[in-house]
């Protein structure tokens, strides 16, 4: 009968224990804040016809908030090839198509004949990365750097798709991206066309009474947020890849 008990109460414990344990995993994700921090990246010894060229580029994680992603390119003589390294990639779900398009608006840009080449991308982030499309321009910016041994600065950043005319289309979350951004010594950051500012809705509860009952809602308020004015970083609105590049390259 004390077996028993005994057995009774250990399990309880245990009970209690992994309850416990639960309640703090649950407390830790939501309160820990990863810091930004620089990305390492890591390649073997390559050789002088390779060339390698990086870009920063602030995206959103599944909490919603700023990260910033390393994306770099890989060009070399080759037969056509279009490679992505998935060892230490965070796919967003509509990342291929982006380099899709990236591969073929440089290779319209630069004149150069991509069945002589192999282009292998890399993408590098602290945290997961949720959908968008919003790399697209960045990407190719990489690749036009890579096939023209091109230096690219690296205190800008841009976010924006990319169209196969060259056009840079319309993203979502800019401001926190812009937060990121400057949380990382980026100085400015390139955007869509009439996306310098962006509209935000704040929350505002109200009630109100009909006889001896009180009836209450939630209103969202809009309003229109300066990015540049909000974050602290210079804005610079952009239409096409040629615009984008003025800024990014610097020989």
């Amino acid at each position: 009968m004390k077996t028993k008990k005994e057995g009774k109460i250990l399990a309880i414990i245990l009970i209690l224990l992994t309850i416990l344990f639960g309640i703090l995993l649950i407390f830790y994700g939501f309160f820990y804040k990863p810091q930004p921090k620089e990305i390492t990246l890591r390649f073997s010894t390559l050789s002088p016809d390779v060339v390698v060229k990086s870009i920063k580029v602030p995206a959103i994680d599944k909490r919603g908030e700023g990260v910033i992603t390393q994306i770099v390119v890989e060009a070399m003589p080759g037969v056509g090839r279009t490679l992505v390294d998935i060892n230490d990639l965070l796919f967003w779900a509509d990342t291929q198509e982006s380099i899709r398009e990236a591969r073929d608006v440089a290779m319209n840009y630069t004149n150069v004949n991509l069945e002589n080449y192999d282009l292998i991308y890399h993408i590098y982030a602290n945290a997961s990365i949720v959908g968008g499309p919003s790399a697209g321009a960045a990407i190719t910016i990489a690749t036009i750097a890579a096939i023209l041994n091109k230096t690219i600065r690296d205190d800008i950043t841009i976010t924006g798709s990319i169209n196969y005319d060259g056009t840079i289309g319309p993203v979502s979350d800019i401001l926190e991206k812009a937060k990121i951004a400057k949380k990382h010594n980026i100085n400015l950051i390139l955007v869509p066309l009439t996306q310098s500012r962006e509209v935000v809705y704040e929350e505002r509860k109200v009630c109100r009474k009909y006889g001896s009952t009180e009836y209450c809602k939630t209103e969202y308020l809009p309003k229109v947020i300066d990015i540049e004015e909000e974050v602290g970083i210079e804005v610079k609105e952009v239409k096409d890849i040629d615009e984008a590049l003025s800024y990014f390259l610097l020989d």
